[in-house]
């Protein structure tokens, strides 16, 4: 059978468009032209690909199946296809999705951007929220790098460490653990707390370390960042636990205050990941040069803080 490449264009743009029209207007050709195809992609594949419902089309279960393989094989083929230009940053034009945990974004994000603003002014960053789900946007091509404390376990997901930081405990100025001396773990597990947790968990590494030592720690509410925890802290007697890093531009304005955490726990990783497929990317490298920079800056360890 022979294979024409210009179906494999046509059908990945059908089935990320979900219509005839759609996908006419993003490959630049007419609807006839566009509907002439899926007849060939219909007749080669033996499925119909989309079927009208309504007003609208809906992929079939095949089409479905086949997505992530068909957007991946064009990528690929693109890549074989295309000639091997010297990256010339003066004049690149490109938009790079970032999805970064927000700490990273606030803590690595403006100086990250500094530096790609000075060596390609062309080329701007798109940083979106982490999901409180596992998404596979890394794989279909829709977020080009990832930083967070999660090392993937996909084969075809590349990571490597970017930096690390110890979590510290955060009270507001005046809280009644700011006088107690050196903190102890009992003194720590008896205030009551809030979690920082997308995804809304109560409890994490921290009531692990807890219970080998017979304590236990009241959780009260969880907050979806540490922005959001802080607010929780600033005018109640709340005990937030971050890492460091996160604590060094914004707990001095809001009248917090930071102290050691009393447990022995590892530091807090820092990954930054990207798919297999930008391994080769001159762009791709060139910004995850920048962003392993940016982030192994950010949290760098300080030296401890000291009494409050």
């Amino acid at each position: 059978m022979q294979l024409d490449l210009n179906l494999l264009t046509a059908l990945d743009a059908l089935l990320e468009e979900g219509s005839v029209a759609g996908a006419a207007a993003r490959l630049h050709v007419t609807a006839p032209a566009m509907s002439r195809s899926l007849g060939r992609i219909r007749r080669t594949t033996g499925d119909q690909i989309l079927v009208r419902t309504g007003r609208t089309m809906t992929p079939t279960p095949y089409a479905l199946a086949v997505r992530a393989q068909v957007h991946e094989l064009l990528h690929q083929v693109r890549g074989v296809l295309a000639p091997s230009r010297e990256l010339d940053l003066a004049t690149l034009e490109r938009t790079f999705t970032l999805r970064w945990h927000d700490s990273l974004v606030a803590l690595s994000g403006p100086a990250l951007l500094t530096s790609v603003r000075a060596q390609a002014p062309g080329v701007r960053l798109r940083f979106i929220g982490e999901s409180s789900v596992d998404t596979p946007e890394l794989r279909r091509g829709e977020v080009d790098l990832e930083a967070n404390a999660r090392r993937p376990s996909a084969p075809d997901i590349r990571s490597e460490h970017a930096g690390e930081t110890r979590l510290v405990v955060v009270v507001r100025r005046g809280h009644p653990l700011t006088r107690a001396g050196t903190l102890t773990a009992r003194q720590y597990a008896a205030a009551e707390h809030v979690t920082v947790s997308r995804r809304g968990n109560l409890d994490n590494a921290l009531d692990k370390a807890l219970a080998p030592l017979g304590l236990s720690r009241r959780v009260v509410a969880t907050a979806p960042t540490e922005a959001a925890a802080f607010a929780f802290a600033r005018d109640c007697d709340l005990v937030i636990s971050v890492p460091e890093a996160v604590t060094r531009s914004a707990v001095a304005d809001l009248g917090l205050v930071v102290l050691p955490l009393p447990l022995e726990l590892p530091s807090a990783p820092v990954y930054l990941s990207w798919h297999q497929r930008y391994d080769t990317d001159g762009a791709h490298a060139w910004l995850r040069g920048l962003a392993r920079d940016a982030l192994a800056s950010a949290t760098a360890a300080p030296s401890r803080p000291g009494p409050p």
